[in-house]
């Protein structure tokens, strides 16, 4: 059965899509920015608790299975009970996520306190960037995609560095960021509470809660280059979380947490500077261009990585994290081709989708094989996956359907984004 469409209400109380853009926005960065917390942390977490690699690695799995189960299940909840419902809701799961690792004594915590961000992260994904697409303005025309796409990087950048300056320079190094991200949290949520509301309650909840996935047919035709872009991008950022500290201390010899926060901005930063390189071109040249920027990018990581240069390797990083901007902000750009305000949940579910899996599947892979490799051997199989996406991205991109059929259906919707309609 098909979900009901949401009903678009943004005049109520003479409130104004801009505060509710706005608010989305904020609570979206403020979401990962959360997320990335515990990532300086994990070296302290290995010299004063005894965590390993496979077990840091495990904790980035939990994180990712919580986002997808959440995805499955809760993606398309917010066109029945509202954006604002769902994103409140998103910011309280991560909020009891920070909570509960102020106090990690062992690897238990760590999970768990991980997966109550996942769950967290998972429903935000799907409503907070729903929220952010029904409220943009319709010029510029990338502006949607790439706030969309780009608000959680620029999130896990802020997070990273103030996670990292707060653990090496300030008091409390294992809570205190903690406490700021909560406080962060509910600052979005008070935003939220006093934002305009865009889709109406409607019946079919319970009934949203059956897991499926749903991408309109006009861009169906994309989704495999979509996945290959998503898989090998989020499988970098989550090989950076899950091996980077260990990486940055073994292989390239420091152990500022600092330095940590800033070598996961250099990948995850110009990501956000990128993206709207892509909108100068149409969503298949995007993506080609993107992912050879990327794959330039991990040639320069597993050289820097070989011969133990710690500036090659965030100048490599900031190459790669710049490809994947471009790359993903236009392979979302192309899957909302021409959406309409009950798409979109949907659409960004199984976006998010792809790029947990993309996150958590190769974690859970170069976990285990962490006991039996070394961690440049393993950054050499993430490498090895860049150059298959790539290739495969540079053979089979496409742009979406524009036949005359699709154009007269898309201007007949009164909720379709005007802002969306370039391929």
């Amino acid at each position: 059965m098909q979900d009901v469409a949401p009903v678009i209400n943004l005049a109520r109380g003479g409130k104004s899509p801009r505060l509710a853009f706005s608010s989305a926005v904020v609570s979206l960065v403020a979401s990962f920015a959360a997320t990335a917390a515990p990532i300086p942390l994990f070296n302290t977490y290995r010299a004063e608790d005894g965590f390993t690699n496979a077990g840091i690695s495990l904790a980035v799995v939990t994180y990712s299975v919580g986002t997808i189960a959440t995805l499955l299940v809760l993606g398309r909840l917010s066109n029945h009970l509202g954006r604002r419902l769902t994103a409140i809701a998103s910011l309280g799961l991560l909020l009891l996520g920070c909570l509960l690792l102020l106090n990690v004594q062992d690897i238990g915590t760590l999970l768990a306190g991980r997966l109550l961000m996942g769950v967290g992260a998972g429903l935000a994904s799907s409503s907070l960037t729903s929220y952010i697409v029904d409220t943009a303005p319709t010029r510029p025309e990338w502006l949607a995609s790439v706030a969309s796409s780009q608000g959680p990087m620029l999130g896990l950048t802020l997070g990273a560095i103030a996670s990292g300056a707060l653990v090496q320079f300030a008091p409390w190094p294992r809570d205190l960021i903690y406490l700021v991200c909560a406080g962060l949290l509910v600052l979005a949520a008070a935003l939220i509470v006093i934002s305009p509301e865009t889709a109406k309650s409607t019946p079919g909840a319970w009934r949203s809660l059956i897991p499926r996935v749903h991408v309109a047919a006009r861009v169906r035709h994309l989704l495999p280059v979509a996945a290959a872009v998503f898989l090998a991008t989020w499988a970098t950022g989550a090989f950076y979380q899950a091996f980077m500290p260990a990486l940055v201390a073994d292989q390239l010899h420091t152990h500022s947490p600092l330095l940590l926060g800033l070598v996961l901005a250099a990948y995850m930063a110009p990501s956000v500077l990128g993206a709207p390189v892509g909108g100068r071109f149409t969503s298949a040249a995007a993506q080609r261009i993107g992912m050879t920027i990327f794959l330039a990018g991990w040639i320069g990581i597993v050289a820097a990585i070989a011969i133990g240069t710690l500036a090659l390797f965030i100048v490599a990083t900031v190459v790669a994290g710049a490809g994947q901007g471009i790359a993903i902000s236009a392979a979302t750009r192309g899957l909302l081709y021409g959406s309409t305000l009950a798409d979109r949940a949907p659409i960004f579910s199984a976006i998010y989708l792809l790029c947990y899996s993309g996150a958590a599947f190769p974690s859970l892979i170069s976990g285990q094989l962490s006991n039996d490799f070394s961690l440049p051997r393993i950054a050499l199989g993430y490498g090895g996956l860049a150059i298959v996406a790539t290739l495969f991205t540079v053979l089979a991109a496409r742009n979406p359907f524009t036949d005359a059929a699709s154009t007269v259906s898309n201007h007949d919707d009164p909720h379709r984004h005007p802002g969306l309609t370039r391929p």
